[in-house]
């Protein structure tokens, strides 16, 4: 007879221990399951088997420690039991009504069909609601801490309470009624590799979700796609300030830019550290980095979180690069946010050492009032919020649309979550239409009208919060110098491609209407740590 434990198995506590020994210890006899019902056991427990699930995510705060520590705790927790105990990964698959099913199959594949678990065979221990996707294979469901199933109530503390508990404990080292419950196996791994100021890190990270990721609407099929389409554009923009040595690209999302720089041959002696706290495009680049796709063989990655702490050591890197990521810092984190995160960079440099950081920026003299004419020729015309059910068939029909009716959706749309309401009026002038907005909010929606397949979450994101005057002042009040090539432009490809024939800007001024330029959209700003 087996015992098979599913969990994430973040923590191991004293009770579980004590609970599956007194299993051991009393079979062959009688056990009670989780509805009361006696269970008469005949044959001794063979062997106890876990089946650690979450097993290839690490570093969020639902899972925390990587696959590896949680199989050593395992290990030496099973030492102690008086029969062998099996660790198996069991990968997130995400949601699964038959994720039991899943378990039991990847258990049976991944011990090259020695461990064949079943109803007749095996005994699960599980107190939460997932022994419900067990109940319906047939096993039978050993409580474990649950004291009532109808009211969910517990006799011990589950695993999770106390890595919650450690979350908010300061002194969890050395707190006694910790040191109690844990057990020691499961403590010995948590204080040797710091897990605890780990954990306590990720709990306080506002900006990420539970699972590791900025946002839960983003398409990453399509965001990838877009990432490697413009690869080679990001790198000719900045390659030319990159200093040889250390060299870190924090959120690198899928390697683009450091797969350039591990073929050029000015990197070839250099460290390349990639640094992406999206589990999803974390993944990816450990992929590639298995498919050999990165030339310099120095190419390390990390998933983690560069807005709550450091990624580096102090004073340890020639040269921090950056793009596209620090609008999203202010996007779904806060300016505040985004103030420690240049004040980090500044500390991770060594004396001379350069961030680069390429990024939309807002125009100057963004609060000014303009006069926006939109096309209304290049799609159709049709000003209903419509509701829709999926991406899809939204990223559709906001393609077929004019570029004005588009712009109404982005009107309505534009950051109302976060509680953003956009002001405009609708404007005649010389029997010509126009949209009355600021320049800001103009630039915000010339920045994001084509977006269509991306919609909801670029409609999170700000990009125009900062001109470039303002970017530099904050660089300086953290102590960069402000390296004489940097530079706020015009994109040309934007105008070409985006811009012309479907948005243009206007003021109107003494009677007279006079046509303005585009307004900058990109920026390349290089500190220098003096």
């Amino acid at each position: 007879m087996y015992l098979l434990i599913p969990g994430r198995h973040q923590l191991l506590t004293q009770f579980q221990y004590d609970y599956l020994q007194s299993i051991i210890d009393n079979v062959p006899g009688e056990l009670t399951d989780v509805h009361g019902n006696s269970l008469k056991i005949n044959e001794p427990i063979e062997a106890v088997v876990f089946a650690v699930t979450s097993s290839n995510h690490s570093n969020t705060r639902r899972n925390p420690l990587p696959f590896y520590l949680r199989a050593i705790s395992i290990e030496a927790f099973g030492n102690a039991l008086d029969v062998p105990v099996f660790i198996y990964g069991i990968d997130d698959v995400g949601s699964l009504d038959r994720f039991a099913s899943y378990t039991i199959k990847k258990i049976r594949h991944d011990s090259e069909f020695q461990l064949d678990l079943n109803c007749q065979n095996t005994l699960v221990v599980c107190s939460t609601s997932v022994m419900k996707m067990y109940e319906a294979e047939g096993f039978s469901i050993l409580p474990a801490e649950l004291d009532n199933m109808e009211l969910w109530t517990y006799r011990a503390e589950m695993p999770w309470d106390i890595v919650e508990y450690i979350a908010k404990t300061e002194q969890w080292r050395t707190d006694p009624w910790l040191r109690q419950k844990m057990h020691p196996a499961s403590f010995k791994v948590w204080k040797k590799y710091n897990l605890g100021s780990k954990v306590q890190l990720l709990f306080k990270d506002h900006m990420i979700g539970s699972d590791g990721d900025l946002t839960t609407t983003r398409d990453y099929n399509v965001y990838v796609r877009q990432m490697d389409e413009i690869a080679e554009m990001k790198y000719s923009d900045t390659a030319t300030y990159v200093q040889p040595g250390r060299v870190g690209d924090i959120g690198c999302a899928v390697g683009s830019w450091i797969r350039l720089a591990s073929s050029d041959e000015r990197f070839r002696e250099s460290d390349l550290y990639g640094i992406e706290v999206s589990r999803h495009l974390y993944d990816i680049c450990q992929q590639r980095k298995l498919n050999g796709e990165f030339s310099n063989p120095f190419v390390f990655f990390s998933q983690r979180n560069a807005v709550t702490g450091l990624v580096f050591e102090k004073g340890t890197m020639n040269t921090i690069h950056t793009s596209s990521l620090t609008h999203e810092i202010a996007s779904y984190g806060s300016i505040a946010d985004l103030q420690k995160f240049i004040g980090n960079r500044f500390q991770e440099l060594i004396p001379g050492g350069v961030w680069i950081n390429r990024d939309v920026v807002g125009p100057p003299d963004k609060e000014r009032k303009v006069l926006m004419w939109l096309n209304n020729t290049d799609g159709k015309e049709d000003l209903t919020l419509h509701s829709f059910s999926n991406k899809h068939d939204l990223a559709l029909h906001l393609h077929s649309l004019s570029t004005r009716s588009r712009f109404f959706w982005f009107a309505n749309d534009f950051r109302k979550t976060e509680g953003y309401k956009l002001q405009y009026r609708v404007h005649n002038v010389q029997r010509r239409e126009f949209i009355e907005l600021s320049l800001q909010d103009a630039a915000e929606f010339m920045s994001r009208k084509d977006y269509t397949d991306n919609w909801e979450s670029e409609m999170h994101e700000t990009f125009c919060f900062w001109n470039f005057e303002e970017w530099q002042q904050q660089l300086e009040i953290r102590g960069f110098k402000i390296h004489a090539e940097s530079k706020a432009y015009t994109n040309d490809w934007i105008v070409n491609e985006r811009l012309k024939g479907k948005v243009q800007l206007w003021e109107y001024k003494d009677g007279i209407l006079e046509e303005l330029p585009y307004p900058v959209t990109t920026m390349i700003l290089i500190g220098v740590k003096q």
